[in-house]
């Protein structure tokens, strides 16, 4: 396995900062659940270890994945159909085992996971199930969701969730960029299945 090139800091390592950084990801008003406590549960240790080296950097970016995840005015399941298409596509494996979790808890399917690896031309997808997988593929190529794309989403969404469908995509893009350049190894306590090809 190679060696991160950003090395995580172990817990008792966190510079205090770190705790206005994970208070961050908790917006005070959340639309969705937090998270059951649940010791089984994978801990990201990781990921948030790397974040460690840069506190400032990460409250301002938990700040928006605090509301990417819990202030969302899209659903969770629409969020999470979201985020394995943007970590299935650049091969973000954190980002893609993580993330089969979360989809778990929004009640997606393993076989819905495996459609979302398919595309948005898959078999089985509603229309704006399958217009929302073709809008992350369209940001991720070319920058834009197209006419087509944009008005199936706009049948159904209203501009506070088409907002919210960019800023998700925008958001996990990035993040999918910084685990894989910085090169975090995935978790003991995180197991990539199903796996994304």
């Amino acid at each position: 396995m190679t060696p991160p090139r950003i090395p995580p800091l172990p817990p008792a390592a966190w510079p205090d900062s770190m705790q206005d950084a994970l208070a961050a990801l908790r917006p005070a008003n959340p639309r969705h659940p937090f998270p059951s406590p649940d010791p089984n549960r994978p801990k990201g240790l990781n990921v948030l270890g790397t974040l460690a080296q840069h506190p400032e950097l990460t409250t301002a970016f938990h700040t928006l994945t605090g509301h990417v995840l819990f202030g969302s005015t899209i659903t969770p399941r629409q969020r999470e159909l979201l985020v394995l298409r943007v970590a299935h596509r650049r091969q973000a494996e954190y980002e893609w085992a993580q993330h089969v979790v979360l989809a778990t808890d929004a009640g997606i399917t393993a076989e819905e996971v495996e459609r979302v690896v398919e595309g948005p031309e898959a078999p089985g997808w509603e229309p704006l199930e399958a217009a929302l997988v073709r809008a992350a593929d369209e940001l991720l190529a070319d920058a834009e969701i197209s006419d087509a794309t944009w008005a199936v989403l706009a049948d159904h969404l209203d501009a506070q969730q088409l907002m919210d469908v960019v800023f998700t995509v925008g958001t996990y893009e990035v993040l999918a960029m910084a685990l894989r350049s910085f090169g975090v190894a995935l978790d003991a306590d995180l197991v990539r299945k199903p796996a994304s090809p």
